[in-house]
């Protein structure tokens, strides 16, 4: 069953979905831009039959979790965050599952505290420089002191912007639930979360500067890695998915076509068995 539950951290009131047994080996599922633990919940649905305890907070910005005045939005203080949220419940050990924000964050965490992790899932989560689309290296390239480059970035913000995200490269976006967009914009216009997200859009090129690094822990660990993918994303290319294979050679790469950036949306039926075959031989 799917508890929905709150902890402190650092101030932070995290929010977070759990499901499973308590005493069961843990996935870590670390969402993306512009939604929230909410992205997993058809996925914790039908892994509900598994071992495994499933936990997915929301960062900072996002979702149901609350911030303190000032707190600091760069992907740096929500790998802090996550990382704190971790020790908060005692895992010590658990598999991660990232996904485009959720790889910065969750690869911070495996650099910092490599001890922990027992695996690893990527979907639509870039570590490589050719996984970059040209739409991707614009926006990273964008600087906030450029006039206009403000308003451009907020327009991701818009009920259109986030639709957008969804439905790109999608064969058929009637799989695409509206709900989905609706209720990322609700969060998105919370007070405060335009800033946060601004703040962390005109931060996410510093995630560039970690690729060596998180790519020699994927090379270094030899943790099991296993890469679900949509092919039509605008933002990360099958290229990056592919790249994986570079340092981790026994990595298990899956490209769907047919798939945008939220590929879960479409292809759950065929993901869902890969990560539960998966999270079993773990």
């Amino acid at each position: 069953m799917l508890a929905h539950r709150t902890i402190d951290v650092a101030g932070v009131t995290v929010a977070y979905r759990e499901s499973g047994p308590a005493d069961g080996p843990v996935l870590l599922l670390l969402h993306g831009f512009p939604t929230a633990s909410h992205q997993f919940t058809r996925l914790m649905d039908a892994l509900g039959d598994t071992p495994y305890r499933l936990i997915a907070p929301d960062y900072p910005g996002f979702g149901r979790t609350e911030t303190p005045p000032g707190f600091t939005y760069t992907f740096d203080r929500l790998a802090d965050i996550v990382e704190g949220f971790t020790d908060a419940l005692a895992l010590d050990r658990f598999a991660l599952y990232v996904f485009d924000f959720g790889a910065p964050v969750g690869l911070r965490l495996a650099t910092r505290r490599p001890e922990r992790i027992t695996g690893l899932i990527v979907q639509n989560g870039n570590t490589y420089d050719e996984g970059l689309s040209a739409e991707a290296r614009g926006f990273a390239a964008l600087r906030r002191e450029v006039p206009g480059n403000e308003e451009r970035v907020r327009k991701l913000f818009t009920l259109e912007g986030t639709r957008f995200q969804y439905e790109t490269g999608v064969a058929d976006p009637a799989l695409i639930s509206p709900d989905n967009w609706t209720l990322d914009v609700h969060y998105l216009g919370l007070p405060g979360r335009e800033d946060a997200q601004a703040d962390l859009a005109f931060d996410y090129a510093s995630n560039f500067t970690h690729y060596p690094a998180w790519q020699a822990w994927i090379r270094d660990s030899g943790v099991p890695v296993l890469v679900v993918w949509g092919a039509g994303d605008p933002f990360f290319t099958p290229a990056g998915a592919k790249a994986y294979l570079r340092d981790a050679p026994e990595a298990e790469v899956h490209v769907f076509e047919g798939a945008g950036h939220f590929a879960l949306e479409t292809h759950l039926d065929e993901i869902t068995p890969l990560i539960d075959d998966f999270l079993t031989r773990l």
